[in-house]
């Protein structure tokens, strides 16, 4: 069995939230592996919009005291957008995860129990408990440190070697696109609108065009993101803050309206849109974290429209082929991934992720 305490430093530094806002670069403890647990040392680590959100103590992490219980246990290291070498083998960790030591490989975001009503139905993903890498501390702490524990009931994947730092570091929201734009059963003469060109969202517009619909339309409020979903293949890109979203669409379609809208902004103004710019028996796939709840007229799903309203959430089974269409480059992070910032200046890749000129912002380690 390799030595799991070889070669490791007893401290590291770690991004460790402590609660709303109060997010501190510490030194912590290196992890060591227990029995079927691996060591990573980490690569690189996504800041994501639910970083974000998270941080400014949006309810579904922090709770309301009414609807949501608290989800998040701090204080945790955060970050789940990450890859990274495997550096030590807890006993049995080798045959568990079917690794050896010098390996990349990528986890899942998620823990799963593998004991509650979802996971026995192979439904892993919507786990009842629901342990996600950087937000609950101590049993699912995160990426953006120099190294992280796999517990044993990770979800683990062998990163290919042709991928890039920055390609494995998005491998987390890649995946999640994936799923959302199966969840939408695009279909060759669809009008595929996509909503949101964040960087989940012109990932779906290069993973929506390899479905070759009839039309992809990206709406977004940035003009330089419409141009750069051009380059990955959309047909138009339009600005709600400019265009009529609705009617433009309604023009491309002979009035009709499109067949699938992918709400990928986060915001209520996106739904509403979506809502007015499909077609009767349309559908809507929700994939937005909100900060708000959002109030929509429901006889516009129901009565007048009869829409097929689904959500999207994580990414089962997609991380394989998230890997496979960057190892195959049919998808890219070129254009997504604008800035790296060391982990030891989190904080100024924190105010850079919440700017307008910023896509993706990746924290890199001093040796990644």
């Amino acid at each position: 069995m390799p030595d799991s305490r070889a070669s490791f430093p007893e401290s590291m530094q770690a991004v460790v939230c402590r609660g709303p806002g109060d997010y501190r670069l510490e030194r912590v403890p290196t992890p060591r592996p227990d029995p079927r647990e691996l060591i990573l040392k980490i690569q690189a680590c996504g800041i994501c919009s639910s970083d974000l959100k998270c941080r400014d103590g949006a309810a579904m992490y922090w709770g309301d005291g009414e609807r949501f219980p608290p989800w998040v246990k701090p204080p945790m290291i955060i970050g789940h957008e990450f890859a990274g070498e495997v550096v030590a083998l807890g006993e049995g960790a080798a045959e568990h995860f079917d690794v050896e030591l010098g390996m990349r490989v990528v986890p899942e975001q998620i823990l799963p129990c593998r004991q509650c009503f979802y996971c026995q139905r192979g439904h892993y993903w919507m786990c009842e408990v629901h342990n996600i890498f950087g937000f609950q501390g101590g049993v699912a702490d995160g990426g953006m440190a120099e190294y992280l524990r796999v517990p044993a009931n990770a979800v683990l994947h062998p990163v290919d070697p042709r991928l890039s730092v920055e390609d494995a570091a998005f491998l987390e929201p890649l995946a999640c696109g994936i799923h959302a734009v199966n969840r939408a059963e695009i279909q060759f003469d669809d009008t595929v609108v996509i909503a949101g060109g964040g960087p989940i969202g012109l990932a779906m517009v290069q993973l929506a065009r390899l479905k070759t619909p009839r039309q992809l339309i990206l709406v977004d409020t940035h003009d330089d993101r419409l141009a750069l979903a051009r380059d990955y293949g959309a047909d138009h890109g339009f600005n709600p803050h400019r265009d009529d979203i609705a009617k433009e669409i309604r023009a491309l379609t002979g009035g009709y309206g499109c067949e699938v809208y992918i709400d990928a902004t986060g915001s209520s103004s996106g739904v509403i849109q979506g809502l007015e710019s499909l077609r009767k028996l349309g559908r809507f796939v929700e994939f937005s974290v909100f900060k708000e709840p959002t109030t929509v007229d429901w006889s516009t799903i129901g009565d007048r429209k009869e829409l097929d309203i689904r959500g999207s959430h994580l990414s089962p089974h997609t991380y394989p082929v998230a890997i496979d269409l960057l190892a195959r480059g049919l998808v890219t992070t070129r254009g997504i991934v604008t800035h790296h910032v060391p982990l030891a200046e989190f904080e100024r890749g924190f105010e850079i992720a919440a700017r307008r000129d910023s896509i993706k912002v990746v924290l890199t380690t001093s040796e990644a």
